[in-house]
């Protein structure tokens, strides 16, 4: 196993996607500043085709859709602007749906026909050196044609929110801790991680309160926009599709750390005591590595079986990991920990490199073809040679082994 090529882009990595496994690469990370967006396209061995720069909103947002177009959400004079950028680095399609002034893209999936999109408070960075406003926008989701025409829009109501371990401390409680009632939040945007997931005809769209971290996933029909369920207020934590019409939702931090899968309906219809980056395999199997908030860690790769039950995996060393691809022989390839580790199907660890890291911005991690996997570490991406397969036909989280960074199961 080598590290066949590490470049460097501006800023830090948000995001890469390929729409072929051969390669080239989609790299979308802040510029000098996080009001500023690059987009760059590379081929694995780090040599840039070109680079585009746009105005940023301190989140970069991207797409990548099947025939090589890119899709970027970002700030266009009063309003946010989609546009496509063709695999030649020129401006392709264009779309710029209504919004308010105080409005921002939080997230958007790319549909085969246009968008869905959640709309959420313009960021904190933006906002810096205002007037003050009026009260923030009440965060909605909505969908649109390829050309930004509005098909429906739901407002999202997280309500009050409230979590058993969650507890204050004040003049008001005598300075001893408590357990916090319910309370409103002053400022609800999209959750931190996998915000939107579209799968078949149903939309998992998570909103926490900014300050708390405590949120609801919404699960709306993709059709009419009408909400079908909503999970209880729960600490946030990473999502997956699970199927068509079904997801993961996890929950981590006040004492949490589960992981919840919901059906079509909405219904809960089983729960783990496990929090991590799952995968789910062709035949419906969940595994991936935990993701506990504390050193030294007690995490394992661990496999979430019917009945509630876990099976164990290897014990992880460190925190910071990135979201694992998985190949054809069932084998799960990750970085966590300074290591590109690969853990196969019968829950055996192999280390494939190591070197002394210990960045803590780690994106997801793509296997690429003749065994490259593809890891993006801060500013930098790293390509390593493995041994590993051909990608796997039909993992989750999302569909097409997700290489696109599009949440999406059609």
């Amino acid at each position: 196993m080598t590290l066949a090529s590490r470049f460097t882009v501006p800023g830090q990595v948000w995001a890469v996607a390929t729409s072929d496994p051969s390669g080239p690469l989609h790299v979308t990370s802040y510029g000098t500043n996080p009001l500023e967006t690059v987009v760059t396209m590379t081929g694995l061995s780090g040599t840039a085709e070109w680079r585009r720069t746009y105005p940023g909103a301190g989140r970069p947002r991207s797409r990548l859709s099947a025939d090589g177009t890119l899709w970027l959400a970002y700030p266009d004079r009063d309003g946010r602007l989609l546009e496509g950028i063709l695999p030649d680095g020129s401006t392709g399609p264009t779309a710029r749906p209504k919004c308010g002034p105080e409005e921002e893209i939080g997230s958007f999936v790319l549909l085969e026909d246009g968008f869905v999109i959640a709309w959420a408070r313009v960021s904190r960075l933006v906002r810096a050196g205002r007037s003050p406003k009026a009260a923030p926008p009440e965060p909605r989701v909505a969908r649109y044609t390829g050309e930004g025409e509005c098909l429906w829009s739901t407002p999202i109501v997280l309500g009050a929110v409230s979590y058993a371990g969650v507890v204050e401390t004040g003049r008001h409680t005598g300075w001893e801790s408590r357990p916090r009632g319910p309370w409103l939040p002053e400022e609800v945007g999209v959750d931190a991680w996998e915000p939107l997931l579209v799968s078949g005809d149903r939309v998992a769209a998570s909103f926490t309160d900014t300050r708390g971290g405590i949120g609801r996933t919404f699960f709306l029909d993709l059709d009419s926009g009408e909400i079908v369920s909503a999970t209880s207020p729960a600490p946030s934590g990473r999502k997956a599709i699970a199927g068509p019409g079904e997801f993961l939702i996890g929950s981590q931090g006040y004492g949490a750390f589960t992981t919840g899968r919901f059906g079509r309906d909405g219904a809960e219809t089983a729960r783990w005591a496990s929090h991590g980056a799952m995968l789910v395999d062709g035949d419906g199997v969940v595994s991936g590595p935990e993701l506990e908030n504390g050193l030294p860690s007690t995490s394992r790769f661990r496999r979430l079986a019917p009945g509630d039950t876990l099976v164990d995996g290897p014990t992880l060393t460190g925190y910071h990991t990135s979201y694992p691809a998985m190949d054809r022989e069932g084998t799960t390839v990750f970085w966590r920990d300074g290591k590109l580790l690969a853990v196969d199907a019968d829950l055996a660890e192999h280390e494939l490199f190591a070197m002394d890291d210990s960045r803590a911005v780690i994106g997801r991690a793509l296997l690429l073809s003749e065994g490259s996997v593809a890891v993006s570490l801060d500013s930098e991406v790293l390509v390593f040679r493995t041994p590993l397969g051909p990608l796997a036909e039909s993992p989750w989280p999302c569909g097409d082994a997700n290489l696109r960074g599009n949440p999406l199961l059609s």
